[in-house]
């Protein structure tokens, strides 16, 4: 039963980055869903027990920030580091942008970055779960067919690949 989350895993490894008092942060994360497309709203999960809990309740905004496989290492060196006294941005090398609706920084490495602002936080003290409405969405249009990485448990991790195209009337 500790492992059903394992075959339900809904999308791409992510890193949430938010920031209070000049300060940001980066936390990997694989738990968030789509809930409605226009305007785009996505729930997710972080645990109470992560700093970034504190500061997503505190501001109530963020950025999803969209790995692709090459940033694939760092994102779990993320996961796997505390960001109570450690700059991951440095650590890690990576850049921190200004955001345009957001105080949370983007993170320039990314693939795409979603700023955010909790528009429900009503579930978080009993699930952990906020839901998010995207205020303003970035993509590289350079990268063209981006891989990106999928948490499938225990350290395990499985690549995008190949793509194929079957009718449907969803644009």
């Amino acid at each position: 039963m500790s492992r059903v989350y394992r075959l339900l895993e809904p999308g791409p490894v992510v890193m949430v980055t938010t920031a209070k008092k000049g300060r940001a942060n980066i936390m990997t994360m694989s738990w968030h869903t789509m809930m409605d497309f226009e305007p785009p709203i996505v729930g997710c999960v972080i645990s109470n027990q992560n700093y970034t809990f504190g500061i997503l309740k505190a501001t109530k905004e963020c950025v999803i920030n969209i790995p692709t496989v090459e940033l694939a290492a760092k994102a779990v060196r993320c996961g796997n580091t505390s960001g109570r006294s450690v700059d991951k941005f440095k650590k890690f090398r990576l850049t921190p942008m200004p955001a345009s609706r957001v105080k949370a920084p983007l993170i320039a490495e990314c693939y795409a970055n979603l700023e955010c602002r909790i528009v429900d936080a009503r579930l978080s003290a009993q699930y952990n779960f906020f839901i998010l409405e995207v205020l303003k969405a970035w993509i590289d249009p350079s990268r063209k067919d981006p891989r990106t990485i999928h948490h499938r448990g225990g350290g395990n991790f499985m690549v995008a690949g190949r793509t194929m195209k079957l009718p449907s009337r969803m644009k």
